[in-house]
């Protein structure tokens, strides 16, 4: 029975110390743990590039989250062009217009006007002794109705104060067709784009003075308005003789007074004014 209960107890402890063999062999070893790890890590790489400290870690995260969370200035000017539904744009130099302006072509640039007049005064017809020729003061008005410039055209041999000692000089003058010599000229006379021409009419013609002040000029392209004083006779031919003489200009019919109504300035002065009115010539 001893021999039995032995036997069984021998047993038993060989499959204890059996069990216990198996288990230490299938267990890993140190060994073999540290050699799993070394053969997954790059002998070439430091413990710092694979490794951040935890401060450096943190920091890193706090610059992703400041960078995430900064709007870019496309973002900025999207959300002002929804809030205000314009985005202002940044302001550039305007280009300076340096190209001339036209005028526009109903813009005209006025014309320039001169009065040119011969006038006598002392003894007249029908009036008497005047200190103004009578086409003196037509002159005078029409200068104030349109601006133009006066030019008295005068004789360096003077004609008598006395009527008929006048009206014999004048006609000796015409049978010669006398070109008496003027005391002055007109020097900028191309500047002039209309010429008011005045005179008196002596024996049914203009005085020979007039005949040398156009003879002495280019009336080419020129208006020429011609008015007279008279007493009774009109403007007789003498818009024809100016037509003749003055070649290539714009001679309108002209403008005729008596010499006893221009002594009465006012009455004259309406005259005037109703003539340029009716013929354009002034408002």
């Amino acid at each position: 029975m001893k021999k039995i209960l032995s036997l069984c107890l021998s047993l038993m402890l060989l499959l204890i110390l059996a069990a216990c063999s198996s288990t230490i062999e299938n267990s890993p070893s140190d060994s073999a743990f540290n050699t799993t790890v070394t053969e997954n890590v790059d002998p070439s790489k430091t413990d710092e590039e694979f490794e951040l400290s935890e401060p450096e870690k943190e920091t890193d995260a706090a610059d992703d989250l400041t960078a995430s969370n900064t709007p870019t200035d496309d973002e900025i000017n999207d959300d002002k062009l929804q809030e205000n539904g314009s985005v202002t744009l940044p302001e550039t130099e305007q280009p300076v217009n340096t190209e001339e302006i036209p005028v526009p072509e109903n813009e005209e640039t006025p014309k320039k006007i001169l009065i040119a007049y011969f006038s006598r005064a002392g003894e007249n017809y029908n009036v008497g002794v005047i200190e103004k020729g009578n086409t003196e003061i037509i002159a005078e008005i029409i200068a104030e109705q349109t601006g133009g410039d006066l030019f008295h055209i005068e004789t360096v041999d003077p004609y008598p104060l006395e009527y008929d000692a006048c009206t014999e000089a004048a006609q000796q003058e015409l049978r010669d067709q006398a070109r008496p010599a003027l005391t002055a000229s007109v020097n900028n006379f191309d500047d002039y784009d209309v010429i008011y021409l005045g005179y008196p009419i002596w024996w049914s013609d203009m005085p020979m003075a007039v005949y040398t002040f156009m003879e002495s000029y280019d009336f080419s392209d020129k208006t020429i308005v011609p008015f007279d004083t008279n007493e009774g006779s009109g403007l007789a031919s003498t818009v024809n003789s100016i037509r003749n003489t003055c070649v290539g200009a714009d001679v309108l019919d002209g403008f005729a007074i008596r010499g006893s109504l221009a002594q009465n300035r006012q009455a004259a002065a309406e005259e005037v004014i109703n003539w340029l009115q009716s013929a354009g010539l002034a408002e």
